[in-house]
């Protein structure tokens, strides 16, 4: 027993110790550090490559990409935001015009369910009216629910702290960014000769995987772009070139993704009477969850080095752990756990 308690086991526990205080109190209050941090060290080739390139400073360089970061993200939040506020007024307007049809749609389903009730019953025709009844009444107090004042209040009030953790991502961004260097000095002047060889074999191969990920990703959001604007083109042609760039924008929320734009629209169209058009986007919503939950582990799997399967079950689990970062953090972990295997640092040769 006493072999065991080594000094070394015993400062190997304390580290393990004092990593889950940190997992348990500090990292869900350091998402934005956290987060640049990532993208200091995702941004990291490019800055060496103007560094390379140009023969300038780091300083010129990381200034240089940090303002192609900011312009970046400036372009695509003016764009979203006015995007988004000129869809609202617009719907502000039509929403008379959606009302309206809406209840020459009721009332053309109501005259229908007479026509057909005639020659039943009276309690029947009473209690099918009372069903109809109660869902209508169900929907509205749903949609009630959701647009109540006390949510947009908490969404409203969400804002603040929105901007707050914006602003240190930034601020956090630039000077990793700038720092990086000698923040990757201090960690290996803690590390011995072999331990700090396994450690940047595991930045190599963490590097790699990273971008592979990222080009999985856009592969597969390129497919569902694809396969929605062809499906539109026959739907709903019109609207095909919007629609599609809205569906593979949101397709980006795991689990419900291209369901959250095409479910509202297909039952839109079937209570409008328009059977044929609410099928066809009905069968488009399942054709794109299908691409989106079978290809996207495969391709995922060929572009980070992980099977399908293992991909699959992180992205489960980090969904629910974690929730819509999850669904990325699931993958990172196991490959994160793998290269820590191969580089040498777990060992697992044990057998029972």
């Amino acid at each position: 027993m006493s072999r065991w308690l080594t000094k070394r086991n015993f400062m190997v526990v304390l580290f393990l110790l004092i990593l889950v205080l940190i997992a348990i109190f500090i990292l869900p209050v350091s998402i934005p550090i956290i987060l640049a941090l990532l993208t200091a060290l995702l941004f990291e080739p490019l800055v060496k490559l103007t560094e390379l390139k140009f023969k300038c400073k780091r300083k010129v360089s990381v200034i240089s990409v940090y303002i192609f970061i900011v312009a970046m993200l400036a372009i695509i939040i003016y764009y979203t935001v006015t995007s988004l506020i000129g869809r609202i007024i617009q719907f502000t307007k039509d929403a008379p015009e959606y009302l309206n049809k809406l209840s020459g749609v009721w009332i053309d389903f109501q005259n229908k369910i007479f026509l057909y009730t005639s020659g039943l019953p009276e309690d029947v025709v009473k209690s099918m009216q009372n069903g109809f009844n109660d869902i209508l009444n169900s929907f509205r107090d749903s949609l009630l629910s959701f647009f109540n004042s006390e949510k947009i209040v908490s969404l409203a009030s969400e804002i603040p702290n929105f901007l707050v953790s914006l602003i240190v991502f930034m601020i956090a961004l630039f000077l990793f960014m700038l720092e990086l260097p000698e923040l990757k000095a201090m960690v290996f002047r803690h590390l011995t000769m072999d331990t700090a060889k396994k450690v940047r074999y595991m930045t190599v191969k963490l590097n790699s995987v990273i971008f592979g990920f990222m080009k999985a990703q856009l592969l597969v959001s390129f497919i569902i772009l694809a396969v929605a604007f062809v499906g539109l083109l026959f739907i709903a042609p019109k609207y095909a070139l919007i629609m599609s760039i809205v569906i593979w924008i949101i397709d980006v929320i795991p689990i419900l993704g291209s369901i959250i734009v095409l479910a509202p629209w297909a039952l839109y169209q079937f209570v409008s009477g328009d059977i044929a058009m609410g099928t066809k986007l009905t069968i488009l919503a399942i054709v794109l969850l299908v691409i989106r939950r079978t290809i996207e582990p495969k391709v995922m799997g060929n572009q980070i080095g992980l099977s399908p399967l293992p991909t699959l079950i992180g992205m489960f689990i980090g969904l629910k752990l974690f929730g819509v970062l999850g669904f990325f953090i699931g993958p990172m972990i196991v490959i994160l756990f793998n290269t820590a295997r191969e580089a040498g640092i777990i060992k697992l040769n044990f057998k029972i």
